[in-house]
């Protein structure tokens, strides 16, 4: 639970119709077997305690007092094991029977919450034995010595995490127009538990998950569903538990169908939290709920979820290609406005030959495929200097005549000699003097040809450069407009890779899959016997890394601790601990000190949820010290 991570469970046990002390066995071994492995929220399906499909017996007395001892039973024997557990029973409070769900938590029962929406057609009667549930909170008399709470308005806060805030929704209120799932969120829970008894048919499961992630997403909260199945009377349905764990729109486990599964997973409060802070369109509304307190241990949560080592890029190659696409069409589409803005007919890239010039250039092109406009109006201007190799030298002036743009050579290593004159730079100490009067000599040049061809200078750089400041302040930093300012380096090389297994040009394919296979280098040393001297990830760390600590800490603002925890889930085996923290260190310093270069970034477009323009996601001060942050990292 540290950190924010909760592990919880939806588990379907076998029932016997009309049996409530023999279903409660077998709901108490579920409950140990899930525990057995830290669930601290467990939730079984709608009505379990009797099964779902008593028909007309849920008007008998006899099951009805024995659903209650059922109840009893269970609330007593688990009063040692530490979770919050969500049953379901036919419940009568003053004359009226309702399907209810019963919080329990060590050997007390904390609430008990009613079915609001109860399905009345097709396969489904509930009408004809169920009361609608109230919404505000009653006292109910479950034994004379027991009073209970029932009514749906009710959120289990934890003690000990108060940030958990779990809420109830049965079945069939998921389904309806106005779920009461949207009110439990506004009112401050970040998990909803749904007890149902959900029959299956052809191509409902496709219809249920879709459901399950969407409220998750809408309502920036986790959702787990525990579904009825193997046990239930199959007089005329089929029940499959199809149980399902969700968090903010992504399915974290399924049960497979037909099984009944006990399934787990982690989810993290925290983050939705997070979420819902950042977006000022969620206003909570707290009217009339009633807080419930239930108390955990406060321990380490051994995670078992997912953590993806790319989060920038999708995982398989279907959505990769789809994404890849997209960003290609954000990026072109982008620029092909601001051109036909200024009614500018010519536009100025420098090609290095490496990865990022390569997407500059790329995305120009179709920018002018877009507007018609000739491909020979683009300039590709190549700028060896005293680092540039053969290989990337040979690349670039093969790239500019695959894809027809005009280009444009100049050595740019004497105009550098007499500048380090001017400034009395010794060109033998290669400091950062050395270096920098490379780029912005070269971006000197890019400007001065696009005043003189009424172009616009189109900026190479990287959002995972931007972010760790690697880039020469009026250097390459600066454009008249960035396509990729918001593409990290990691996405950048699939976009390259897509358009290589995409394009039809066999020449051009061959040249982009061997800039994919350059090292990453902004050429500024020369080189060591014909080969690249200055690789930048010997330098700033690997760009995977940096990019998953981008990631963690835009789009989500964790803490150091738990984004080096996450990494080492997610690079096991290709870094050790001491490697990701020391780049972890690296990437907070970088990130603080270089703000100022961000701070007055080129307009560019954004293609995904994390970006650093200070015009949109990152309105972040350039003095601001990582101090906090820092000393957290040494405690590590």
């Amino acid at each position: 639970m540290r950190q924010g991570f909760v592990k919880v469970a939806a588990v379907t046990p076998k029932v016997t119709v009309a049996d409530p002390i023999e279903n409660a066995k077998q709901i108490l071994e579920g409950v140990k077997r899930v525990a057995g492995i830290g669930a601290k929220i467990i939730v079984f399906p709608e009505l379990c305690i009797t099964a779902y499909s008593c028909g007309d017996l849920f008007l008998q007395e006899t099951l009805l007092l024995e659903a209650k001892k059922a109840l009893l039973y269970l609330t007593e024997e688990t009063k040692e094991v530490d979770a919050l557990i969500f049953v379901g029973l036919p419940y009568e409070h003053e004359g009226k029977l309702y399907n209810v769900a019963a919080a329990l938590n060590h050997g007390q029962i904390l609430g008990i919450v009613p079915k609001t929406f109860l399905p009345n057609y097709g396969e489904f009667y509930e009408a004809r034995h169920f009361a609608k549930g109230m919404k505000e909170v009653e006292q109910t008399w479950v034994t004379p010595q027991m009073q209970v709470p029932i009514g749906t308005n009710q959120i289990f806060v934890c003690k000990e995490l108060p940030e958990l805030r779990v809420a109830v929704e049965i079945c069939e209120d998921v389904w309806t127009p106005n779920p009461p799932s949207i009110s439990h969120a506004l009112a401050g829970a970040n998990i909803i538990v749904n007890l149902s008894a959900s029959d299956e048919t052809t191509g409902k499961d496709v219809y249920r998950e879709n459901l399950i992630a969407g409220q998750s997403a809408r309502l920036l909260c986790g959702y787990i569903y525990a579904s009825a199945g193997d046990g239930e009377s199959t007089q005329d349905v089929v029940y499959s538990a199809h149980n399902i764990i969700a968090e903010n729109g992504t399915i974290l486990k399924e049960a497979k169908r037909f099984v009944n599964e006990a399934i787990s997973s982690e989810i993290d409060v925290f983050r939705l939290n997070t979420e819902r802070r950042k977006m000022t369109t969620f206003e909570p509304e707290r009217h009339n709920y009633v807080n419930q307190m239930f108390s955990l241990q406060l321990e380490d949560t051994k995670l078992t979820r997912y953590v993806d080592a790319a989060p920038f890029v999708p995982g398989n190659k279907a959505d990769r290609d789809k994404r890849c696409e997209e960003i290609l069409a954000i990026q072109s589409m982008g620029l092909k406005k601001r051109l036909e803005h200024t009614h500018c007919e010519h536009a100025v890239v420098g090609i290095s030959g490496g990865l990022d010039s390569t997407l500059a250039l790329l995305v120009t092109v179709r920018a002018f495929d877009l507007l018609h406009m000739d491909r020979s109006k683009i300039t590709a201007v190549t700028m060896p200097g005293f680092g540039t190799t053969d290989r990337t030298y040979e690349n670039a002036v093969n790239m500019i005549h695959c894809v027809g743009a005009e280009l444009k050579e100049i050595n740019i290593a004497e105009s550098v000699r007499m500048h380090f004159r001017d400034i009395d730079q010794d060109e033998s100490v290669h400091d950062v003097t050395y270096e920098n009067g490379q780029a912005r000599e070269r971006t000197q040049i890019l400007m001065d040809i696009a005043n003189k061809n009424g172009g616009m200078v189109i900026g190479t750089g990287d959002m995972s450069e931007l972010a760790l400041g690697w880039a020469t302040y009026n250097g390459d930093h600066m454009s008249m407009y960035g396509v990729n300012a918001s593409v990290p380096k990691t996405l950048v090389r699939h976009l390259v890779r897509y358009y290589a297994d995409t394009c039809e040009d066999e020449k051009l394919r061959e040249v982009l899959l061997d800039v994919l296979d350059t090292p990453v280098s902004p050429e500024l040393l020369p080189p060591e016997d014909g080969k690249i001297a200055q690789k930048t990830e010997d330098i700033v760390g690997p760009y995977e890394l940096h990019d998953f600590y981008l990631y963690y800490v835009l789009r989500f603002g964790y803490a150091p601790a738990k984004i080096y925890r996450l990494a080492q889930i997610a690079f096991d085996g290709v870094y050790d601990k001491e490697t990701i923290l020391k780049w972890l260190k690296t990437f907070y310093r970088r990130f603080f000190a270089q703000q100022f270069k961000r701070s007055c970034l080129p307009d560019g477009p954004k293609v995904g949820t994390v970006a650093v323009s200070p015009r949109g996601d990152l309105r972040m001060p350039s003095d601001a010290t990582a101090r906090i942050w820092q000393k957290e990292l040494e405690t590590l």
